[in-house]
């Protein structure tokens, strides 16, 4: 099973034709709502790939709870780990431009009240998969590692969003999925050497002790465990949206590692549908089922 601890949201996406800089006004085209956040993101991910998922995060008591949740509950992903409080629903503010790129504000809301004992409560076992993220406090994030290696579990970590943070959850996990800012954050903080980006993926995972995964958007992914390098390639797409791409990478990785699929094939599969859910606009709902990732694969293959 893989057990997400991490954030729920509902996003509302607006459209324009560019992104606006600081003081500036954009006229934009139309708002969509929609259900997000990077722990329900990477949840339905996982479950969408084929994992039995268990989801440990909150809400609030509001109109948008429900919404947050139709996605997950309709994935009978297991919510049972999910609290409802005081406090609004978590929510992204998200603009995306006629490229495909986008700007996020997350006001974190009932997400903020997110604890370790949340996932002790919930239960985790050995050989499960725990899979967290940094839009949750801090102190829970690494009380629920410390609780899944205590208990047995693999722990993977999407250090998203990079932000300053105790290293001391980096001593905590199995693996680290990064994107190429969060390479570069964490590697600052190391007061890492400066490198090539291949090499940097190498310095980190040996520093670390742990498999490091960092996605490269249109160039792939990279990966070094045990000190062997893999690569594979990025889908070859015109994207619509890419805001969830990275959780839909790190959703099906999840899922291939607890099917106990090699690392590459993984990621290869993780990689393919990263790119389909950049044709899709929103986070969720751009998500691909497996079998449309499986389509993409054989096609792929046969050359059409």
């Amino acid at each position: 099973m893989i057990v997400v601890f991490g954030s729920i949201n509902i996003d509302l996406i607006g459209h324009a034709p560019t992104l606006m800089r600081p003081g500036e006004t954009v006229l934009g085209s139309s708002l969509e709502f929609s259900p997000g956040g990077k722990g329900a993101n990477q949840a339905l991910a996982a479950s969408r790939a084929g994992a039995e998922v268990k989801m440990v995060g909150c809400v609030g008591s509001d109109d948008f709870a429900n919404r947050a949740l139709a996605l997950l509950s309709e994935a009978e992903i297991d919510l049972s780990g999910v609290r409802r409080m005081d406090r609004h629903t978590g929510t992204a503010l998200i603009i995306v431009d006629d490229e495909g790129e986008n700007m996020i504000t997350v006001l974190p809301g009932a997400n903020s009240r997110l604890t370790a004992m949340a996932l002790e409560q919930a239960g985790i076992a050995e050989g499960d998969y725990l899979l967290l993220q940094l839009e949750t406090p801090i102190d829970g994030v690494i009380g629920a590692a410390r609780h899944a290696r205590k208990v047995g579990a693999k722990v993977i970590l999407n250090l998203a969003p990079i932000m300053d943070f105790d290293l001391a959850l980096l001593e905590t996990i199995d693996i680290l999925v990064v994107n190429e800012t969060e390479l570069a954050g964490v590697l600052t903080l190391l007061k890492a050497p400066k490198l090539e980006e291949a090499a940097s993926v190498a310095w980190l995972a040996e520093r670390l002790g742990i498999t490091v995964v960092a996605t490269l958007g249109a160039r792939g992914a990279i990966a070094v465990a045990e000190e062997t390098p893999t690569t594979v390639p990025a889908l070859k797409i015109k994207p619509v949206d890419t805001v969830g791409a990275g959780d839909t990478f790190v959703g099906y990785l999840a899922a291939g590692l607890a099917e106990e699929i090699d690392l590459t094939s993984a990621m290869a599969r993780a990689s393919v549908a990263a790119g389909l859910a950049c044709l899709t606009p929103g986070a969720q709902p751009s998500i691909p089922e497996r079998y449309a990732v499986e389509d993409r694969i054989a096609a792929d293959l046969l050359g059409r």
